[in-house]
């Protein structure tokens, strides 16, 4: 009888998730219809070849703020035109700033995780918390995850099962946990991930359209991406503690769960020397880094002297790849993993060649950002919408907020961070900039609608992942299933990630080192 109640309890949905399903059914039909990314790019950039024809035959143009020269757009299909998309095909795809920083990036990041030390590190992070902060602990450490890019989806989910039901919890409720939190807070964390590498790599190019000489660091966002982490895993373990553990309560676990027990989730003995000893050798190498920094004569200043314009700050994608490969290096050799030294270059071209579908997606998008720059139809059209912007009043915060609810529709159906802020960043990016508002917190507001909406997305493969995960605790677990789980997650992050950023608005403060909000 209690069975027959709950699962009719269960079977019966409110009529809000009723709609909110059928809703996100017709998203899901219209988001299969959208095509690849790749495509996407390149019929983006067959409109600007054909508006840019059109518009020029109209004799569009705008008065640039800079200068008062007048700015025209030109057409793609004159002389001119045709030559740039023949002739500078390679140039852009080579120059296409993100490109190299990923690369780079990439090439330390594949030795930490092929070493074993990433998973290691994220395994150690969960199990060895008390009970009592343990919602919080997991929440943490998947909002930070994404330093391990898409493997965090991997590894986390089932560990954060597994925690939960050795805490005497539902097992239900720590893959939802896992699960919400690397997707709802993929671009906020403590660390600086690749994610800040190509965000700033695809902000630099977008701003060229107005300021050729600035370039966006990739640690802009860091204040507030590192303050964010730790609201959203508070935020995400209210909803957990006086929602979703009273939505599990009446779930029953009828799988047989993951094939690992919590034992072999945790770590031996070597793996936590392999540990030690990693976070040694960043320690070492943050020694010489504030070695180099620190002396006001230090070769390693910038030009002016400072410690914002040195050389190791503008380039620390290259500090960065530097730091996951000797952690990677040195866990590999204390392990076994990477026993020698020409294992090295082996796991950095492993992650190269896993790069090879964002390398096909950048040459399209690269030929868009280029053609679109060429025709300066991202300057006119820039410097319009900030005329017709000014002239409505419309205050640069609300504009914001508005961009956050508009991307944060998009991000359902096109999942891909870096492809929809390829598509975006030309758009907003320079017409916020003539509103007076810096693109670095262009790019921050752009953070919390790409992550937001993930875990509500039918497009994301890791949503499907995630049901799978929960069907092992719970078989007849299905789409409604997960979407009322993960549902109020998105939402709430999504209201209160917009309130701390308004918040940080108001009381200006800097998004990162040297980087104003406004």
């Amino acid at each position: 009888m209690a069975e027959t109640t709950e699962t009719v309890s269960t079977e019966k949905t409110s009529r809000t998730v009723r709609v909110t399903l059928r809703v996100l059914a017709g998203i899901e039909r219209l988001g299969n219809k959208l095509p690849h990314p790749f495509w996407l790019f390149v019929i983006m950039a067959g409109v600007v070849v054909a508006l840019s024809a059109i518009l020029d035959a109209l004799g569009a143009f705008a008065i640039s703020p800079a200068d008062g020269e007048r700015v025209e757009i030109k057409s793609l299909l004159s002389a001119e035109g045709l030559h740039m998309m023949v002739g500078d095909a390679v140039e852009n795809f080579a120059t296409f700033p993100p490109l190299a920083l990923i690369i780079v990036v990439m090439l330390g990041v594949s030795v930490a995780e092929r070493s074993g030390m990433l998973s290691a590190l994220l395994r150690r992070t969960v199990t060895r918390v008390p009970a009592k902060y343990l919602t919080f602990a997991l929440a943490f450490t998947g909002v930070c995850a994404s330093v391990l890019s898409d493997a965090a989806y991997v590894v986390l989910i089932p560990l954060g099962a597994l925690v939960f039901k050795a805490a005497g919890r539902s097992p239900i409720l720590g893959t939802v946990v896992a699960f919400g939190s690397i997707s709802a807070g993929y671009d906020a964390s403590v660390l600086v991930t690749a994610s800040d590498v190509l965000f700033a790599g695809i902000t630099t190019s977008a701003v060229g359209l107005i300021d050729p000489d600035h370039v966006v660091n990739p640690l802009a966002n860091y204040f507030f991406t590192a303050v964010s982490a730790v609201v959203l895993a508070l935020v995400i373990t209210l909803v957990t503690e006086f929602l979703l553990s009273k939505r599990t309560a009446n779930m029953s676990v009828d799988g047989d769960g993951v094939d690992q027990s919590l034992g072999e989730m945790g770590l031996t003995a070597q793996e936590r020397k392999g540990l030690r000893y990693s976070g040694l050798a960043l320690l070492v190498l943050a020694a010489l880094v504030a070695a180099a920094l620190i002396p006001p004569a230090s070769p390693f200043r910038g030009e002016d002297g400072g410690v914002l314009s040195s050389p190791i700050i503008t380039g620390i994608a290259v500090v960065l790849g530097l730091a996951f490969l000797l952690m990677g290096a040195v866990y590999g050799r204390v392990v076994g993993t990477l026993p020698k030294a020409g294992d090295i270059p082996a796991a950095m071209a492993v992650g190269v060649r896993d790069l090879a579908p964002v390398m096909v997606l950048f040459f399209a998008a690269s030929q868009f950002i280029a053609y679109f720059k060429w025709t300066s139809m991202g300057e006119v059209i820039a410097v319009r919408g900030a005329d017709l912007l000014d002239a409505l009043g419309v205050h640069p915060l609300a504009m914001l907020i508005g961009m956050i609810l508009v991307a944060a529709v998009m991000n359902i159906f096109i999942t891909s961070g870096s492809a929809q802020w390829t598509l975006i960043a030309p758009v907003f990016v320079p017409m916020f900039m003539l509103l007076d508002v810096p693109p670095e917190t262009t790019q921050a507001v752009f953070r919390i609608a790409d992550s937001a909406t993930n875990l509500i997305s039918p497009m994301s493969p890791y949503f499907v992942m995630a049901l799978g995960f929960l069907q092992r605790y719970r078989k007849q677990a299905g789409i409604g299933t997960l979407m009322s789980l993960t549902l109020p997650i998105s939402m709430v992050v999504l209201v209160s990630w917009t309130l701390l950023f308004v918040a940080w608005w108001l009381l200006g403060i800097p998004l990162g080192p040297g980087v104003d909000v406004r």
